[in-house]
Parts: C-alpha cells; structure tokens; sequence
C-alpha cells in the first residue's frame, strides 16, 4: 500500500508538469521573398528572394528570445564585372538582416498551432560581392562597396506542429524592417543615409526539442 501512495503521489506530481512541457530550442530555416520600399524602392531596388535561418530559446510557454541571418540575393540590381587575370568576374549584390529580438507565443489547438509577434533590433549590410573563380584562388574587389546601420524589425506569424512531440514544425512569418543606412554609393542608392525599409515573407521549415 505505501508503494502504491507513493506511485499515485508521483504520477499526480508529473501530470501537471507533462501538461506545461514546451520545446525549448527551436531552429528554423526559410525560403522567401523580400519586397523593398520608401527610399529603396525610389533608388531602384526590386523584389528579390532571400532566405533566412534562426534559433530561438523558447524561455516560458509564452516568450522566445530570437536571433538569426536573413540574406536577400540582388535586391540592388547590380550586375557589374571586375577584370582580372582569369578574365572578367562578376560582382553581385547581397543584403543582409540580423535581427535580435523576441516573440510573444500563444499556443492553440493543443499546443500544435503557435501564433506569435514581436520584434527588436536589426543590424542591415548591403554588400558587393566578387564572385571567385575557384576555391583555390581568391581575388580582392578594390571596387566592391558596401553600406550599413542600424534599425529595428517586428513580426508576425503562425507554425504548425507536424507531429504530436512537436519536433517538427511548418510556418509563415512576415518581417517588417526600419532603419538607416550610410557608406558607399550602391548601385543607384548615393553615398549617404538612407531611410530604408523592407516586408519580407518567408515560408519555414524548424526543428524543435
């Protein structure tokens, strides 16, 4: 009979601690598309694809402290060429997002479905890039420039749990980013600061434990 009370003490213990159990570590990785506006747009950069990856610490049920890269491919349009001794190499554009921030969380439908929202702060580069010829030679891009600064994001999304001990997820996230750059003349973008902003839609793919 004690080892009975002391099973059903232990099982009435951990029934309300399973109930409360959350996937702390999320990774996630994902595919999109990143639409430019204000003073970017009127400069001439376009809708272009990007991809981003993230983790976040999921600290209680219902907030996650969150960092990550997003990187869009040639939103600047530049398609220019550096001579050199393996002929002309092409140098393209690249932008890259880190946002460090967090989300608010509600789960529904049994924890399966997490609706979220938040937001923080965001360091933005535009980059020029020479593409090398191999791995076993490297050229420097005298004329590659580059401009950067600081703004902030927020987003909002929803993830789906694929399998009942959430390991899996599939998501939708949209990010919204303000901020100020300045640095080289980039592509028809001047050489001075700008007011930037950018709505990014990224479908994902994360892995939860």
């Amino acid at each position: 009979m004690k080892r009975l009370a002391y099973f059903v003490i232990a099982a009435a213990t951990a029934a309300p601690l399973a109930a409360q159990w959350y996937p702390r570590h999320n990774f996630t990785f994902g595919v999109g598309g990143a639409s430019p506006q204000g003073e970017l747009a009127d400069y001439g950069f376009r809708n272009r694809p990007g991809i981003s990856v993230g983790y976040g610490y999921r600290f209680s049920r219902y907030l996650q402290a969150d960092g990550g890269l997003d990187v869009v491919f040639g939103a600047g349009g530049i398609r220019d060429y550096l001579n050199t001794d393996f002929g002309p190499l092409r140098i393209r554009d690249y932008q890259f997002f880190l946002p460090l921030g967090g989300r608010a969380i509600l789960p529904v439908a049994d924890d399966r479905v997490l609706l979220f929202g938040g937001g923080g702060a965001a360091w933005m580069k535009y980059s020029e890039r020479l593409r090398q010829p191999s791995d076993f030679y490297h050229f420097e891009c005298p004329v590659c420039s580059s401009r950067s600064g600081w703004g902030g994001y927020a987003l909002a999304g929803v993830n789906y749990f694929l399998d009942s001990s959430q390991l899996f997820r599939v998501g939708v996230t949209v990010k919204t980013y303000r901020g100020h750059t300045q640095g080289d003349p980039f592509g028809d973008v001047p050489g001075f600061k700008t007011n930037d902003r950018w709505i990014n839609v990224l479908g994902e793919f994360g892995v939860s434990f």
